[in-house]
């Protein structure tokens, strides 16, 4: 991986991960004129083309294609925002399939992250197609993800709030890690140093 700022967003189904992946790419690259992306979940499109969700033996070559996305971005950008890492596939294949396998993988690649940002519980559950269960396994993700960031001493901050709110927090997570690459008098950056957020 390049010295790109890749920012990992994670969480549980229905908590908002693709709108704020793509919010925050867009006002960071507004904010503060650095190059930046953000990268589509793999899941999402390996569903829709396929019309069905991954078998076990599937989930390994989701979970790498992510991350070669991840690193392919991050070669032609100064910041990545992604839609989902490895853990995700991690945690759902050890709910699913009881499969630990895809784990050590996901947390080398987490540690390759520079922010993981973790899409709190709050906003209600929305059907989407193939990928979501229903609202009974958002809490067991979660836990399973705060968990395995726990366990693996990997560094978290959580996001929420509605609409601008779950923006604004995540830009407040974001900015002391992206405050070097800032010119001075940017905005973004000039007003959280004001806030001290």
């Amino acid at each position: 991986m390049s010295d790109a700022v890749v920012i990992a967003i994670v969480g549980a189904e229905s908590t908002g991960k693709t709108q704020l992946a793509q919010e925050l790419a867009q006002s960071l690259a507004q904010h503060t004129g650095l190059a930046t992306t953000w990268v589509p979940e793999v899941l999402r499109e390996w569903c829709d083309a396929r019309g069905r969700t991954p078998r076990a033996d599937e989930q390994a070559n989701i979970a790498r294609e992510q991350h070669a996305r991840i690193d392919a971005a991050a070669a032609k950008h100064a910041v990545v925002v992604s839609d989902t890492t490895a853990l995700m596939t991690a945690v759902y294949s050890r709910l699913l399939f009881d499969d630990e396998s895809l784990l050590s993988y996901a947390v080398e690649q987490q540690r390759r992250c520079a922010i993981t940002l973790l899409t709190a519980l709050d906003l209600p559950w929305q059907a989407d197609g193939l990928q979501r269960d229903g609202p009974h396994v958002c809490a067991p993700v979660d836990a399973l993800v705060r968990h395995w960031l726990l366990a693996h001493g990997l560094e978290w901050s959580v996001v929420a709030g509605v609409g601008p709110q779950r923006l604004q927090a995540a830009l407040d997570a974001v900015a002391p890690r992206l405050r070097a690459r800032g010119s001075p008098g940017q905005g973004l950056f000039t007003r959280l140093a004001e806030r001290n957020a």
